[in-house]
């Protein structure tokens, strides 16, 4: 019986031993996170963010190139503890829909920015994009968590996003300087642009293009001490034609960008100078004057195109697709 037991004993405690490690091994909590990471991947909002918001509210941009309040700001603004999805998602409706002032909650981006200019969205995109901004962390700039702090008294924790991991090796700090460069070239543009729109709609938007565009970029090269241009393989004005081995760069990243993958500055270290390249992407707003003509393109705005811009190739696009590169080149001692 001494036997018995000492074996009976043995024989429990192995068994509670393999159940206890299968218990400890289980999978479980790694598939919700995975399935949760998936669904954020393939939720609609994402790509809409992505392609039509950060034209003008890109997390990339620094500071005092941004032309609008990052995504992460508005959230922080129009959601507290008490805010509903269907709160949010309604007054994000009922902004876009008809910006005006005194619906704004964030009078220190209208003093800056201006108000936003009123974007025919329908009603539908506009709620994938309030929904994903609701239910998922947006991607924040590096500098927002200590601009919020200087305007709120707040600190906020890094969440998931742009700029919260460490960078490595020489060549991603060349391409930051690069795209910092180019995005501080598109601000002055956007702001420009958006200027244009608003008081003389889209077809003085046209004639500012042709009349300021080269100029400004050109301006904010010398301030740099930078060559910044922008080219293309169906160029508006011939001056802003790619060569050879920027179609090359054009052909790689319309591949990418239609295969979903995330883009990153492709980078050409010289002997003395860098050579940083970033593809210029359409959305909704860009096609009033690169759509498809009569569909996007009032006919208004063609006629405008066709004296200003006699051999005009940049229209025909859909939204995320490549209309051209930003090309920067710099010393490399920056």
């Amino acid at each position: 019986m001494k036997y018995l037991s000492f074996f009976t004993i043995l024989l429990m405690t192995l068994v509670s031993c393999k159940e206890a490690k299968n218990a400890e091994t289980k999978p479980v909590d790694t598939k919700l996170e995975s399935a949760s990471s998936e669904q954020e991947k393939i939720h609609p909002g994402k790509k809409i963010i992505e392609t039509e918001c950060y034209l003008c509210h890109n997390p990339k941009a620094s500071e005092v190139s941004m032309i609008a309040p990052p995504m992460v700001a508005i959230k922080k603004h129009y959601i507290d503890s008490t805010t509903t999805k269907e709160q949010f998602i309604k007054a994000m409706v009922d902004w876009i829909n008809d910006p005006q002032e005194e619906k704004s909650k964030m009078p220190g981006a209208l003093n800056r920015f201006g108000i936003m200019p009123y974007q025919p969205y329908p009603e539908e995109t506009i709620s994938l994009i309030a929904e994903y901004m609701y239910d998922y962390e947006i991607a924040q700039p590096e500098w927002f968590d200590d601009h919020f702090q200087r305007e709120h008294g707040i600190r906020l924790g890094k969440g998931k996003g742009m700029g919260n991991g460490p960078k490595h090796g020489v060549q991603t700090d060349y391409g930051d300087i690069g795209l910092g460069y180019a995005l501080a070239t598109k601000a002055s543009l956007g702001k420009n642009l958006m200027k244009a729109i608003q008081e003389k709609g889209t077809d003085g938007a046209v004639a500012f293009c042709n009349l300021r565009a080269i100029e400004l970029t050109d301006s904010i090269s010398v301030m740099n001490n930078a060559q910044i241009k922008r080219v293309s393989d169906k160029p508006r004005n011939p001056i802003n034609k790619a060569n050879g081995e920027e179609l090359g760069y054009i052909a790689t990243f319309k591949e990418q960008v239609a295969s979903g993958l995330e883009v990153d500055p492709i980078v050409i270290p010289g002997n003395e100078e860098v050579t940083v390249y970033y593809p210029i992407t359409t959305n909704a707003m860009c096609l009033q004057c690169h759509g498809k003509p009569k569909d996007q393109v009032k006919p208004t705005t063609m006629a405008t195109l066709r004296k200003l811009y006699p051999e005009d190739k940049a229209v025909g696009y859909d939204v995320n697709e490549v209309r051209g590169i930003w090309s920067v080149v710099f010393d490399k001692n920056k």
